[in-house]
């Protein structure tokens, strides 16, 4: 377990156009009563972009409890999507976020949420991304920005990043696995319902003018992969199975899944451990055996590589015996 936050309120900014759904995931994670997680929790707040009542999308209204003055007393400052790419940001919100992020807060963005943190001078010289539709018109206005429109969030250290929409919500548990550790960032993500770490990046969801080409058929190539982890798949094989050649096989994949095959590979199997932990009382080398790492051993390097926490440890969280 990371040591306790020095910080632990998190204030969400809110203004007028509001973007609800980004709003809503800093409120779901952070927001939220969670006892089972102890007196170190999260504490949130909302500060509003100016003082009353704040329009936010689909005929909502939100009324802060504070102003901007409440940013300097947060440990962690989120700004949901910004109301445009190309609204301007009020010299007091931008201050607001300077001051912040100077007395140690941490600042971060859901999807467009990223103008201010722009418009405000703390994203020069760092690495960092929005939703893939905002990309190009973002670069050309803050033009000393290291725009990456592929991946899913970006985390500075003090300053951190996600790309569109539900990415916020990977950043979010992002940030929850580096404050309480991969079992917090778990059962959080257990009640959302959610992966708690999806693999790829946004390179899976942006449309590409690429016409299918005769022989490819990755798709069914996949779903034979997930009928048969338990077996052996060489490169050579899957660009047997999905009529490709080997050097375009990995293009092929990043393409559709934004990962190279044996990542993919590698997560699937994981994936399929975990519901084999959670559903059956298989012994661990069975696991292991039907999920294709082989060994129990093998299983247990890959999936705390992949989950921070151990297969045991997993089962006894979300099997079917657990309390």
């Amino acid at each position: 377990m990371p040591n306790p936050l020095h910080n632990p309120l998190v204030v969400a900014l809110a203004y007028d156009g509001l973007c609800t759904f980004e709003f809503g995931l800093a409120v779901e994670v952070f927001g939220l009563d969670r006892p089972e997680m102890g007196p170190g929790w999260y504490r949130f707040a909302v500060a509003g972009e100016r003082a009353g009542k704040l329009r936010a999308a689909g005929g909502i209204s939100v009324e802060a409890e504070a102003g901007l003055e409440l940013l300097a007393q947060a440990g962690t400052v989120v700004v949901p999507g910004w109301r445009g790419i190309e609204a301007p940001v009020p010299d007091a919100v931008c201050e607001a976020l300077r001051a912040a992020h100077a007395k140690g807060a941490r600042v971060m963005s859901l999807c467009s949420g990223i103008v201010p943190l722009a418009a405000a001078g703390l994203l020069e010289g760092r690495r960092c991304t929005t939703h893939w539709r905002y990309a190009q018109a973002l670069a050309a206005r803050f033009p000393a920005l290291r725009v990456d429109p592929a991946v899913l969030y970006v985390d500075e250290g003090s300053v951190l990043t996600a790309a569109g929409s539900a990415a916020g919500l990977d950043l979010c548990l992002h940030l929850v696995r580096r404050d309480f550790g991969a079992e917090a960032a778990n059962s959080v993500a257990r009640r959302l319902v959610v992966p708690p770490q999806r693999e790829g990046g946004q390179a899976q969801f942006i449309p590409r003018p690429v016409p299918p080409r005769p022989g490819t058929r990755l798709a069914p190539l996949l779903d034979a992969m997930r009928a048969t982890l338990a077996e052996d798949w060489p490169l050579e094989r899957m660009a047997a199975e999905g009529a490709v050649s080997l050097r375009s096989l990995h293009r092929r994949f990043v393409e559709a899944t934004g990962m190279a095959p044996g990542a993919w590979l590698l997560a699937e199997r994981v994936a399929r451990a975990q519901e084999l932990l959670e559903t059956s009382d298989l012994p661990m080398e069975g696991v292991a055996m039907q999920a294709g790492f082989g060994t129990a051993a093998t299983l247990r390097l890959h999936f705390r590589a992949r989950t921070g926490t151990s297969p045991t440890a997993w089962r006894a969280r979300f099997g079917r015996r657990a309390a």
